[in-house]
């Protein structure tokens, strides 16, 4: 059995990108503002109950809304 610790670095790496991805979408969703009434929080909460396609949506689409 191959724990977690017994993975490449590279592998590590691409297992935490989409997590990082995510973390930073809502991180900036929750600083910017949009035009909206409750767009930044269905941001939020895409990148909380969706993790990575609310994080990749995000990079897609709500970052250009963001201001």
């Amino acid at each position: 059995m191959m724990g977690l610790f017994d993975l490449s670095a590279g592998t590590l790496v691409l297992l935490g990108l989409p997590a990082l991805i995510n973390i930073w979408s809502i991180w900036h969703a929750s600083r910017h503002v949009f035009p909206g009434e409750k767009e930044q929080l269905l941001w939020i909460l895409a990148g909380v109950f969706f993790p990575v396609l609310g994080g990749i949506a995000y990079l897609l689409f709500g970052l250009r809304r963001a201001k």
